[in-house]
């Protein structure tokens, strides 16, 4: 069984999509997270300049190096306090799911946003009005995918609403759609509270939505000024022992992809991840 690895569009330098999935494809890897306007800086990718046409060539230009678009990323703050702004991002995040297919993907992603403008940590994200907005947002969202047979991915983390596995649980409960699936970062799950015991934290998020998960985010972290940093893949605290291990029982062959890890660290990071994966 191998390690079914990519990584996102916007850690490799180039910004032609030929140039990206050639750089991709020269590291042995076959898939990326998209988000357009992170990796496409020459291109338009402002909200209503997707296409069929748009999407094709994309998937074309990737395609040529045996790269396939795993996640569209779109990553929005879904409650932005600025309602205005907020029905835009979400009518931004809606014109990716009617375009997904075209782009040879099957999932849109995004994070759960925060109830402030700026994004970044606040416990005010962690309130029962907070998680009702997300759960209204996500089910807007939802009620556009189940029209185009997209998946919306939802991550977490605790810069987010959605900040432990039991409020995932919870929103995919309360969302009740098959479109709504779960982009897995155990990384982002890690708190000042729960890293020493990382591994119950990975197990209850198995038991309590692993059929849901769709994609893995592959990062790691360090404990600096007591606080979580996040590092390149291999550099850090977390435990690819048993995430692998659970991924080879209950998820074989699901797309990793590697996050927050850029040049000169990418070649080491794919090292060491199909190492620990092949010990797994």
């Amino acid at each position: 069984m191998h390690l079914n690895l990519g990584i996102r569009g916007h850690d490799i330098d180039y910004t032609d999509p030929q140039q990206i999935a050639a750089e991709v494809s020269s590291k042995g890897l076959h898939a990326v997270q998209l988000a357009l306007a992170k990796s496409l800086k020459n291109l338009p990718t402002d909200t209503g300049t997707l296409s069929p046409g748009y999407a094709k060539y994309i998937n074309q230009a990737f395609g040529q190096h045996n790269v396939n678009v795993a996640v569209l990323g779109c990553y929005i703050n879904m409650i932005h306090p600025d309602l205005t702004r907020r029905e835009q991002l979400l009518t931004r995040f809606k014109e990716h799911i009617r375009f997904a297919r075209d782009f040879g993907c099957s999932i849109v992603g995004s994070e759960t946003g925060n109830v402030n403008e700026k994004m970044g940590y606040t416990e005010d994200n962690f309130t029962e009005e907070g998680f009702q907005k997300v759960v209204n947002s996500v089910k807007e969202l939802t009620d556009e995918a189940e029209e185009w047979g997209v998946i919306v991915g939802v991550e977490g983390g605790i810069n987010h609403p959605i900040h432990t596995p039991q409020k995932m649980k919870r929103l995919l409960e309360e969302v009740n759609s098959n479109h709504l699936q779960v982009i897995f970062d155990p990384a982002n799950f890690m708190s000042m509270e729960n890293y020493y015991n990382q591994e119950q934290v990975f197990e209850e998020s198995f038991e309590l939505f692993g059929d849901r998960i769709v994609a893995i985010h592959a990062k790691d972290f360090i404990i600096e000024d007591k606080w979580i940093k996040m590092v390149p893949a291999g550099k850090g605290m977390l435990n690819y022992d048993l995430l692998f291990a659970l991924l080879k029982k209950q998820k074989p062959f699901i797309e990793v992809l590697l996050e927050n890890t850029k040049e000169p660290y990418i070649d080491n990071s794919i090292q060491y991840l199909r190492q620990k994966y092949q010990q797994a």
